[in-house]
């Protein structure tokens, strides 16, 4: 199977070409600056591509099986100025017309494109109810980021093409994302609970996401959006227990809703708000989770 992944050099991409990899799988990751790609496992290929359009690496997509698009700038990285919001989608919607552009140039079409998108497409659920995949989208920013994410790429099923969504909660790893962040004896960033603790932190291990995804590339039934997120998830109050518990160390002062919106402004809303989502579709299509509780998840990471 040949694999093309855009953003692969990110937590997700690298952890994915290392499994597909190691399957004997001939997996290509497109990058902006190959010469700084760093952390992909031997036997990968490392091919260039402007996120922009087609030109130089379009002609890899005739006869590639999958495409995986998880390019787009990290929304962590900065406070949420008019021009770094811009920044973040832009460069989502021009990767994704880039892949729409390279399938309808192919004369065999891939049999697949998944998409990245996020569960924050629900906007903040303060009820406490469970989202699956059938309740609507939210209207904050990180909501329509990820509609108009996954928008990018849902054109190609009008070519013949299977597409899903991909709508991620936090993913649990120590090799980078949010986690390691967590961890550090910094009381802003560590164990300490946000706010009062009580919004729902969707959470999925690693080995979990990457299972998903290779579970949708192979289920030719699977089309649509999947909630990537553990069976159980947590309030954030519950999540900075379990992590101090593993840890060995009391828990830290919590951080005022407040002092997180002077310091992070429109940011902290994806700190302060969360959703209780469940992963629907996945389960009852059969996929099996390792780790359905955050203990467990956490101690299996942290050994």
């Amino acid at each position: 199977m040949l694999v093309l992944i855009t953003g692969g050099t990110g937590l997700v991409g690298r952890a994915l070409a290392a499994g597909l990899v190691s399957d004997g799988h001939d997996v290509v990751v497109l990058s902006r600056d190959p010469q700084r790609a760093s952390g992909l496992p031997g036997g990968v290929r490392i091919e260039r591509w402007d996120a922009l359009t087609a030109s130089g690496w379009g002609s890899m997509v005739d006869g590639a099986d999958v495409i995986i698009n998880l390019a787009g700038e990290n929304i962590a990285a900065g406070r949420w100025t008019p021009q770094r919001k811009r920044r973040i989608r832009d460069s989502r919607l021009s990767a994704g017309l880039a892949v729409v552009q390279a399938v309808e140039s192919a004369s065999r079409r891939p049999g697949v494109v998944i998409q990245a998108s996020g569960v924050g497409f629900y906007g903040d659920c303060v009820d406490g109810d469970e989202v699956t995949e059938e309740m609507p989208a939210g209207d904050d920013f990180l909501a329509q980021l990820a509609i108009e994410w996954e928008g990018s790429t849902s054109c190609v099923r009008e070519l013949g093409v299977r597409w899903a969504a991909i709508r991620t909660g936090v993913v649990l790893s120590t090799e980078g994302g949010a986690m390691p962040r967590m961890m550090l004896p910094v009381p802003l960033i560590s164990a300490g609970r946000f706010g009062n603790g009580r919004q729902w932190f969707p959470w999925i291990h690693i080995d979990d996401e990457v299972n998903a995804i290779r579970f949708l590339i192979e289920n030719e039934a699977a089309s649509g959006p999947f909630n990537l997120a553990a069976p159980n998830p947590v309030t954030n109050a519950e999540f900075a227990r379990n992590l101090g518990r593993e840890l060995g160390r009391p828990l830290l002062v919590p951080v005022p809703a407040l002092a997180l919106r002077i310091l992070l402004g429109e940011m902290a809303t994806a700190l302060l708000g969360g959703q209780r989502a469940v992963p629907g579709r996945l389960l009852q299509m059969g996929f099996t989770f390792r780790f359905q509780d955050v203990g467990t998840a956490l101690r299996d990471l942290l050994r």
